[in-house]
């Protein structure tokens, strides 16, 4: 099964790369992703303001107001049964975040990482100030 699994992320990431980002629109404020936490291997945009994306790379969104939603892949770690370590659980989860400040020309970054079987994300400004948090996550099981 984790063969499986390896081979499709293997061929959504390829696919990824094939296609260049596109140019950052001045007109637009960028939104770039990051898992911190060892165990977050996919963070993937999913919609933006309750609309399907075709490209999961990356947000690009006009100044104010929008609700991101992203698809955070990761693995929990953990001790089997009777103290033996047992294998990574693969866990997927959608998480909101919701910003009413965008500012056009401007770079964000959204990280998602994981405590455990709990996800978080988090919004930083080019300050890197924590902007917004996640207000929703979705998980299954």
């Amino acid at each position: 099964m984790r063969l499986h699994m390896l081979l499709l992320a293997f061929v959504v990431m390829s696919g990824c790369t094939a296609t260049p980002l596109p140019a950052v629109d001045s007109n637009m404020a960028w939104i770039d992703f990051a898992t911190p936490t060892p165990g977050g291997k996919v963070l993937m945009a999913e919609k933006l303001d309750g609309q399907r994306l075709r490209d999961g790379r990356f947000f690009q969104v006009s100044s104010g107001s929008h609700e991101l939603e992203v698809r955070f892949d990761f693995e929990v770690f953990g001790g089997g049964g009777l103290g033996l370590m047992s294998e990574p659980q693969e866990r997927l989860c959608y998480l909101t975040v919701r910003y009413d400040h965008f500012e056009a020309g401007q770079r964000y970054r959204l990280e998602a990482r994981n405590l455990a079987f709990t996800p978080s994300a988090r919004l930083y400004d080019a300050k890197r100030e924590i902007v917004a948090e996640d207000r929703q996550a979705r998980c299954m099981p």
